[in-house]
């Protein structure tokens, strides 16, 4: 009896011994978790006040409609660049959001084990890791060369080739965490592989696949290297997709080294423009998902 007694009171000791140290061990590793996040957003606080506080300044009717006035004189607006970054990050999307998605359908749901998936996702891997002025270079040498002139076609091209890798990666990561009841479910029900894909693994996947051409959205939105070689930047508005125009990232850049106040209140004001562009376009993407989708909980 003394015995059990005792074998039970060391089993006791521990399992109590082994629940503390869980416990502390969950602590300590919550703790340096909690330390972390606030490390990381910290900074990006940081960032995001200082842009809003010399940037709010320069937003006003003028600084949003109207182009740039002389330099140094602190007038006019930077319409031009405001337009000039919808019309080229869009068309860049157009282009590159379709390939990346069937892309990244292809090798989750289509691809078997092989060279040709195996070189598919190593290309892609590299492209992610390219330096985007080598993706300039490039667009410059073979577009802008070829047709003679810096063009938005130009610019739009060397963002797409940016923007695709990305998509193509989160669109294959996003569309593997599907449950696979879900397609057992469309191919018990006599669908083929093609109508399962496009009609139930796709919708429950789409939440996580339009974060993800946010996230290469919002990557390219922000470059300067690849527009610098490809549609050179200008003070007019949009002329054609074979001329130049300006950017918000090209002219903040400009606006950045130049030796004038007016001039640095007014790449504080282009950035914060820019940044709200991009959160515009997040929360709202956000919100018609929630919205729509049937399948919230996914993805």
């Amino acid at each position: 009896m003394n015995s059990s007694n005792n074998y039970r009171d060391i089993v006791q000791e521990t399992v109590t011994k082994k629940y503390k140290k869980r416990l502390f061990v969950n602590k300590l590793v919550t703790i340096f978790t909690v330390v972390c996040v606030i490390a990381a957003i910290v900074p990006l606080c940081s960032i995001l006040l200082e842009v809003v506080k010399n940037g709010i300044s320069a937003i006003s009717f003028d600084f949003l409609t109207q182009p740039q006035g002389s330099i140094g004189s602190g007038s006019g607006g930077v319409a031009p660049a405001i337009q000039g970054t919808i019309i080229v990050v869009g068309l860049a999307s157009l282009i590159a959001a379709p390939i990346g998605v069937l892309t990244g359908i292809y090798l989750s749901e289509f691809a078997k084990e092989g060279t040709f998936p195996y070189l598919v996702r190593f290309f892609n891997d590299v492209l992610t890791g390219l330096p985007s002025i080598v993706i300039g270079i490039v667009g410059y040498v073979l577009i802008v060369l070829t047709l003679g002139s810096f063009s938005v076609l130009a610019g739009a091209l060397s963002l797409s080739i940016i923007m695709m890798p990305i998509v193509v990666r989160v669109t294959e990561e996003t569309l593997k965490i599907v449950p696979h009841s879900l397609r057992e479910a469309g191919y018990s029900l006599g669908l083929s592989k093609a109508k399962v894909t496009l009609r139930i693994v796709v919708p429950a996947a789409k939440n996580g696949i339009l974060t993800g051409i946010v996230i290469a959205i919002s990557r390219i939105a922000g470059e300067t290297a690849p527009l610098i070689m490809t549609i050179l930047g200008t003070s007019l508005f949009f002329t054609g997709i074979t001329g130049p125009v300006d950017a918000l990232p090209l002219r903040i850049w400009r606006l950045a080294s130049q030796p004038y106040e007016s001039a640095h209140a007014f790449g504080w004001g282009s950035a914060l423009v820019l940044i709200l562009m991009i959160l515009a376009l997040s929360l709202g993407l956000r919100y018609l998902v929630l919205k729509r989708s049937p399948y919230k909980g996914i993805a």
